[in-house]
């Protein structure tokens, strides 16, 4: 963490690796989650809760009764507002509350009314007066503002190997000092519903396991631990990878021919599938998965 000394900050209530910058002011009641960047000239009143990895830039006032979530940017001279009828010495029972949901993004200059709640991953564009809510995943604009588009969902990290669709993801992965987490997530790392999941342990190295193709069932491989070589087959190219961290996937689509060997000691595969298993679907012979495939085009 990292405070300015020309800040004036109050609140002890601040995450590890946030920077506070120049003249800005918190105060005691405050809470702010960590890694988040506060610019200069920015203050931050007693009953507002900012969250983790959030940008305020230069020039922005947090009022009471103001939430912002996870991940949010706010860009400068944001206008927040919490009364709807403002008098001098005359202040209401309670403030009405502004949400910033996850991910959001607020353009420079954009005034936010009270009572307002920004979707998660929405974008306010600069200058835009926000009377009412604004819709998750959507980008707003204009006096009062209104709905221009909506934001294109984001395609997973994925990197394909040259083997039909067989691709990478990336899952992330998060290190602390209390270990290390891997998390996928259905729509996001694994591109279909999971109906099973498996897990092969404990291969000898001389072993191989697999050796067949699915019809219709989608199959993504995880090494959770250890390290094991797959080779990939679609009846036209094949390739051998390596999967050696929790943070990466491979997503084996149907039709390909799958085989797995070199296990490391202790290594453990987990496998999501798409299908509860059925032995009609797999064919574990190559030269019916070639039959297979060319069959398939001549349909």
């Amino acid at each position: 963490m990292k405070i300015d000394p020309s800040a004036q900050v109050k609140s002890v209530n601040i995450g590890s690796g946030t920077n506070i910058w120049q003249y800005c002011v918190v105060l005691e009641n405050a809470s702010i989650g960590a890694d988040c960047n506060i610019c200069s000239h920015c203050f931050i009143e007693n009953d507002v809760v900012v969250g983790d990895r959030v940008t305020i830039k230069a020039g922005v006032q947090l009022w009471d009764g103001i939430t912002i979530e996870d991940d949010v940017f706010i860009g400068p001279n944001v206008t927040f507002t919490n009364d709807r009828y403002p008098r001098s010495k005359a202040y209401p029972e309670r403030f009405d509350k502004i949400v910033v949901q996850k991910g959001a993004s607020i353009g420079a200059n954009a005034t936010i009314l009270p009572g307002v709640t920004i979707g998660e991953g929405a974008m306010v564009g600069a200058g835009a007066v926000v009377t009412k809510n604004v819709p998750a995943g959507v980008v707003v604009a204009g006096n009062p503002a209104s709905i221009i588009r909506q934001i294109p969902a984001v395609e997973p990290d994925c990197c394909f190997v040259g083997v039909g669709k067989v691709a990478f993801y990336e899952i992330p992965d998060f290190m602390d000092s209390r270990g290390g987490l891997s998390v996928v997530e259905v729509g996001k790392q694994v591109p279909f519903e999971i109906k099973r999941v498996f897990f092969v342990h404990d291969v000898p190295e001389s072993e191989m396991r697999g050796c067949h193709a699915h019809k219709e069932c989608h199959q993504y491989l995880i090494c959770s631990g250890g390290s094991v070589s797959v080779t990939i087959d679609n009846g036209e190219s094949r390739k051998t990878v390596e999967l050696d961290r929790s943070s990466q996937g491979l997503h084996l689509p149907p039709g390909i021919w799958g085989e797995q060997f070199n296990y490391s000691k202790n290594a453990v595969l987990c496998v999501l599938a798409s299908h509860v298993y059925d032995k009609g679907d797999y064919l574990d012979d190559y030269d019916d998965f070639k039959n297979w495939l060319s069959q398939r085009e001549d349909g």
